[in-house]
């Protein structure tokens, strides 16, 4: 053995360095090789075939099937996963905004939109404005009701 391998052994401190560093090492590979197994069935765009001959590969000579795999095709590796993550989050933001919707009656800032536009057009009298606007402030009966009294324009 040379002299900086003895060196590693006299100092139990420098040896657990080296077991820590070979460890995360070690932790690091199959991360990367599970995220490439995920990566291969991810990517529609793939064959059926294709994806069978990186999974060999990768599963018979692990070390240059993950490597040649990275080099090949790991610049869109990250651009599937941002879209996944995308698709996920916006699927999780529909379920809340449904979640939270409940019965999908709109909102009154909506109703009240719609009321200010009805009285622009004319359709309506302030005094009839002012009452469906405090029916949808006080959450007692939608705008629909105040259109029952709207005027018809020409009228």
């Amino acid at each position: 053995m040379s002299a900086q391998t003895y060196l590693a052994y006299d100092y139990p401190l420098l040896s657990i360095f080296w077991s820590m560093l070979l460890f995360f090492l070690w932790i690091m590979w199959f991360i990367l090789l599970f995220r490439v197994v995920v990566d291969i069935f991810r990517d529609d765009a793939m064959s059926g075939w294709a994806k069978a001959g990186w999974l060999v590969l990768t599963i018979l000579l692990p070390f240059l099937g993950v490597f040649v795999y990275v080099i090949a095709r790991g610049k869109n590796m990250g651009r599937r996963e941002i879209a996944q993550a995308r698709a996920q989050q916006e699927a999780f933001d529909a379920h809340i905004r449904e979640a939270a919707g409940g019965t999908g009656r709109p909102s009154s800032a909506d109703e009240l939109a719609k009321l200010s536009e009805i009285r622009a057009r004319g359709d309506i009298t302030d005094e009839e404005f002012r009452r469906a606007k405090e029916l949808v402030l006080t959450g007692h009966g939608p705008a629909e009701h105040a259109g029952s009294t709207a005027r018809t324009p020409g009228r």
